[in-house]
C-alpha cells in the first residue's frame, strides 16, 4: 500500500507544478486508497435527530476527513486564485451558519465542527464533500454557475452530504469503506487486468467516484432539500440553484463529458431541477430569500481557467511539453496520456505496459535517486547503468519484482538531472513482454530533453471573461466564428445558462472566451 508524499519544494506556485503539482514518484505510488474497517454503531443523524446505525463513530469520520483531504489535494491540485478561494469559504460558512449542524441544541459535536471549503484546480464539473466537514468545488463547476445564489445551494447540497452523514451511513451496509483512487493503476490489477487506463482515467475524470458516485436516491433528494433550506434560510433565491441542475443536464447529453457526481445515479436531473424550484417556492413562503449577487458572482470568476491549463502540461504530435517547468518528452505512439497533478501517466492502448512521470523530492543527483530506488523492498536489481538524456546526465535501474498475485513484473526507474531537479520515469510490464517494451521505454526516457519552443513556452490557458452584450442579438451572435477546441456554440451557451438562439438584451454580462 502506498503513501502520499507532500510537496516540498514545488508546490508554492503555478509555475513550479507538473499537471496541477508534481509529487514524488515511489514503486509503490501506482494505488493509493483509504481503506477503514466498518464497524457500526448507533448515532444521532444532525438532520433528523433521530438515532440510527452508521458505518463509523463521528470520531473515525473526522479522521477520515482529515487522512483524505491532502489526497484529494494532491489528486487535484488547489486552484491558485486565493482571492475566490475566500469569497467560496464566506458563502459557504454563510450557508453552513443555517445547516442542522449550528442550530440551537444540536449536539455540540456538529456545532463545533470546522468545516473546510476548497476550490480545486480542475476542469470537470464537479462538487463532493468527505465526512468531517471537507467540501469542494472544482474551478470547472464555478464557470459554470451564474450567481451567488447557485453556488449556495450547492454549498448547501454539499453540507447536506455531511449533516446527513451519507457516507458512513452507506458504509454501515458495506465490509469496507473505499474512499477513491486517489493515485496510477494498481500493478496486478490495473496493469495485468486490463483496467489500468480506467483505474487513472476514474481519478482525473469523475474523481473518487467509489464515493462521491455511490449516494443512494434518498440521500441525494435529503442533501437537495436541505441544501434548498439552507441557501433560502441565508436569504439567497434558493430557486436559482434549478437551473444548475438544468446545466448538469445538458452537459450529461454533450459527447465524451465526464458525468458529474450530482447526475450519478440518482434522480433524473430534469427531475431535481423541478423539485429544486418547487422547494424553493415553499421555502419562499415562509422567508425572504432576495439574494443573488449576480454581479459579485462573476466579478470573482472572471478571469477563471477553462479547461484543461497548458502551463501544466500539453501533448501536442506525439511530444508531451511542460511550458513552466521548460522541459520536454516523447510520448510513445499508441500510448495514452494521462496528465495528472501527482503524475503523467502513459497507458499503452492494450493496457500493458505503463510510463509514469513524475519529480524526486529527496535525491539531490541522478544517482542519489538510483540508488534509493534500488533499495526499495521487493525489488531485485537487474542492472545499474549510467546513462543520458542528450547532454543531461541520468541514471537507469532495471529491476524485477512480483506483485501481490505473484507475477512476474520487469521495470525500468530512469532518473535525469535538470535545472537543479532529478525528474524520474518508471515504465514497467510483465517479465515476459518487457522486451517488448524496452525500447519504448527508453526511447522516452532518454528523450527527455529542454523545451525551448518559443511558441509553446509562451502558451496561455483559456480564459473566461465577463463583458456586458454590446447589443440586442441571439446569444450565437456573441460567440467567436473561432473559438478554441471543445467550445462551440452550444457549449459556450451551456457555460452561460441559455439557449443558442435567446435573444439577449444589450448590456447583460456574458460569459465569454479570451
Amino acid at each position: 500500500m502506498a503513501r502520499v508524499f507532500h510537496v516540498k519544494r514545488f508546490s508554492p506556485g503555478p509555475a513550479q507544478r507538473i499537471g496541477h503539482g508534481m509529487w514524488r514518484l515511489r514503486t509503490g505510488l501506482l494505488l493509493v486508497v483509504l481503506m477503514a474497517g466498518c464497524v457500526a454503531s448507533r448515532d444521532i443523524n444532525p438532520i433528523t435527530g433521530h438515532t440510527r446505525f452508521y458505518g463509523y463513530t463521528w470520531e473515525q469520520e473526522l479522521q477520515i476527513g482529515r487522512e483524505s483531504d491532502p489526497q484529494i489535494v494532491a489528486q487535484y491540485g488547489v486552484y491558485d486564485n486565493p482571492e475566490l478561494a475566500q469569497y467560496v469559504v464566506r458563502v459557504g460558512e454563510t450557508v453552513l451558519q443555517h445547516s442542522h449542524l449550528r442550530r440551537p441544541g444540536a449536539d455540540p459535536r456538529f456545532r463545533n465542527l470546522t468545516f473546510t471549503f476548497r476550490v480545486l484546480d480542475s476542469p470537470v464539473v464537479n462538487a463532493f464533500a468527505l465526512p468531517g466537514g471537507y467540501v469542494y468545488v472544482t474551478r470547472g463547476l464555478l464557470a459554470h454557475l451564474e450567481n451567488e445564489a447557485q453556488l449556495a445551494v450547492v454549498l448547501g447540497h454539499e453540507i447536506g452530504h455531511v449533516a446527513g452523514r451519507h457516507a458512513s451511513k452507506r458504509a454501515a451496509s458495506q465490509s469496507f469503506f473505499q474512499l477513491g483512487l486517489l493515485g496510477g493503476a494498481l500493478l496486478g490489477q490495473g496493469l495485468l487486468g486490463g483496467n489500468a487506463a480506467e483505474n487513472i482515467l476514474n481519478v482525473g475524470g469523475s474523481a473518487t467516484q467509489l464515493l462521491f458516485l455511490s449516494y443512494g436516491r434518498d440521500d441525494e433528494r435529503e442533501s437537495d432539500d436541505v441544501g434548498v433550506e439552507y441557501a433560502a434560510k441565508a436569504g439567497y433565491r434558493a430557486g436559482e440553484g434549478a437551473a444548475f441542475f438544468g446545466t448538469l443536464r445538458r452537459l450529461s447529453a454533450q459527447s465524451n463529458q465526464n458525468l458529474p457526481s450530482f447526475l450519478s445515479t440518482h434522480p433524473d436531473p430534469g427531475e431535481r431541477e423541478q423539485t429544486i424550484r418547487l422547494h424553493a417556492a415553499e421555502w419562499a413562503a415562509q422567508t425572504t430569500m432576495t439574494r443573488v449577487e449576480q454581479a459579485a458572482y462573476l466579478e470573482q470568476i472572471d478571469g477563471i481557467v477553462l479547461g484543461d491549463n497548458p502551463r501544466q502540461g500539453l501533448t501536442r504530435n506525439g511530444t508531451f511539453y511542460h511550458p513552466d517547468l521548460r522541459f520536454l518528452f516523447p510520448v510513445p505512439p499508441g500510448f495514452q496520456v494521462i496528465n495528472q497533478p501527482t503524475q503523467v501517466a502513459m497507458v499503452e492502448e492494450k493496457q500493458q505496459a505503463l510510463i509514469f512521470f513524475s519529480i524526486e523530492q529527496d535525491a539531490r543527483t541522478a544517482d542519489e535517486a538510483a540508488a534509493s530506488f534500488s533499495g526499495r523492498k521487493g525489488l531485485t536489481v537487474v542492472q545499474n547503468i549510467p546513462s543520458r538524456s542528450g547532454p543531461l546526465p541520468a541514471r537507469a535501474i532495471v529491476a524485477d519484482a512480483r506483485t501481490e498475485q505473484g507475477q512476474a513484473v520487469r521495470l525500468i526507474g530512469y532518473f535525469v538531472e535538470y535545472e537543479g531537479s532529478v525528474y524520474a520515469f518508471l515504465g514497467y510490464t510483465t517479465a515476459a513482454a518487457f522486451e517488448t517494451y524496452e525500447a519504448t521505454f527508453y526511447r522516452t526516457m532518454r528523450g527527455f530533453a529542454a523545451l525551448t519552443d518559443p511558441d509553446i513556452l509562451s502558451i496561455q490557458p483559456t480564459r473566461l471573461r465577463v463583458v456586458p452584450a454590446s447589443n440586442d442579438a441571439p446569444f450565437r451572435t456573441f460567440v467567436s466564428r473561432q473559438p478554441p477546441e471543445g467550445w462551440d456554440i452550444e457549449r459556450m451557451a451551456i457555460l452561460n445558462q441559455v439557449q443558442q438562439d435567446q435573444p439577449i438584451t444589450r448590456g447583460t454580462p456574458l460569459k465569454l472566451i479570451q
